[in-house]
């Protein structure tokens, strides 16, 4: 009875795996088998990956399994070496095997994250099949708020909260920033996760090879409307896209930096809406957090820095940077007389050629 619960114990672990294992089989594995073809290079990336790695774990894991049945106390026929320390063949295998996969997931690896770079243009939509050479990329720009995605179209000229749509087959490219905190752009069937940043723009070339409805969501927790940072990801084809951006277009209302100030405050659940007009140079000025037209941009201050910047004088100009601050045009406008006065016009050429986007 005591070998009999020993035996059920270490079973128990072997047994709860098995099930869970039957269980997830019954899961869409989205990752592994996704529509577009970026993904599903990265899907096959960890396939591969997985296999090499299984060239050690699974010897391992057998032999370990065999050593304890074979070398049990019980078992009185089982040599007995206590002196013995040490096989050069074995030590090869050891210390061969693992270092050949090192090796050879090294290469796979390294050639995959350089073909697979978000950055880097699509050669190809699927398998086979290059992108033609009449073919542009569909540019949306992408906004992480506070707990919705907001999607911009620049060359259609409309926008939409919480869901986006693209044609089948057409290579698209996405320029993402954020509100206020790091967010990850995700859409599990298109390809891996991207991050979101306030100040900073990530950009991610992709495709979808199949229509239908996918799920995009946010990957990075940021806050109490996390769980709920949803979108809804529609691959269609030329004329439904066509269809769906005639409904986007008659819709009421346009995204001025105005609205946009509104939308970017905190909310949780919203419902998917659309922009039938939108500012041409509103996700510049979020890049550079500016909607405001009363801040300096971001981009503004760097150019000031790269000029030399206002010296101490200038902190207090700059603790509160809004355009039109009399104290800004009293430092261009100061009469060039001495070094310091002569330093402080030089930047006047710098701040009379800044525009807000």
């Amino acid at each position: 009875m005591p070998n009999l619960l020993r035996f059920l114990r270490a079973a128990r672990m072997p047994t709860a795996l098995l099930a869970a294992a039957v269980l997830l089989s019954g899961c869409d594995l989205v990752v592994l088998r996704p529509a577009g073809d970026i993904a599903g290079r990265q899907g096959d990336l960890i396939v591969v990956a997985t296999l090499l790695m299984l060239i050690v774990i699974v010897p391992v894991i057998a032999l370990t399994l065999w050593f304890a049945w074979r070398y049990r106390a019980s078992n009185r026929s089982a040599t007995y070496a206590p002196d013995w320390d040490h096989s050069t063949q074995l030590e090869l295998v050891i210390w061969g095997v693992p270092l050949l996969i090192i090796i050879a997931l090294g290469a796979v690896t390294w050639i995959s994250t350089h073909l697979l770079d978000p950055y880097r243009p699509l050669d190809r939509i699927a398998a086979g099949r290059p992108v033609p050479a009449h073919v542009e990329p569909l540019e949306i720009q992408v906004v992480a708020l506070d707990w919705k995605w907001l999607f911009i179209y620049p060359e259609q000229g409309v926008a939409t909260v919480n869901e986006v749509a693209v044609p089948v087959d057409r290579p698209v490219h996405f320029r993402i920033t954020a509100s206020s905190v790091m967010n990850t752009f995700y859409v599990p069937a298109l390809a891996g996760m991207i991050y979101g940043m306030p100040g900073m723009e990530s950009k991610l070339n992709a495709v979808i090879n199949a229509p239908g409805e996918y799920e995009g969501f946010s990957a990075n927790y940021s806050g109490a409307g996390f769980s709920h940072m949803r979108f809804r990801f529609h691959g269609l084809s030329e004329p439904d896209f066509e269809r769906w951006l005639a409904d986007a277009r008659a819709a009421d209302g346009a995204l001025t930096r105005a609205a946009y100030l509104d939308l970017e405050k905190p909310s949780k659940r919203e419902p998917v809406r659309y922009f039938a007009r939108v500012d041409d140079k509103l996700f510049d000025a979020i890049l550079n957090r500016c909607v405001d037209t009363e801040r300096l941009c971001m981009n503004q201050m760097m150019a000031l820095d790269a000029a030399g910047g206002l010296g101490l004088d200038g902190l207090g100009a700059l603790a509160m940077p809004r355009r039109g601050d009399p104290r800004l045009g009293a430092y261009v406008s100061a009469a060039v007389c001495t070094p310091e006065t002569a330093q402080r016009a030089a930047l006047s050429s710098v701040l009379g050629g800044l525009k807000a986007p």
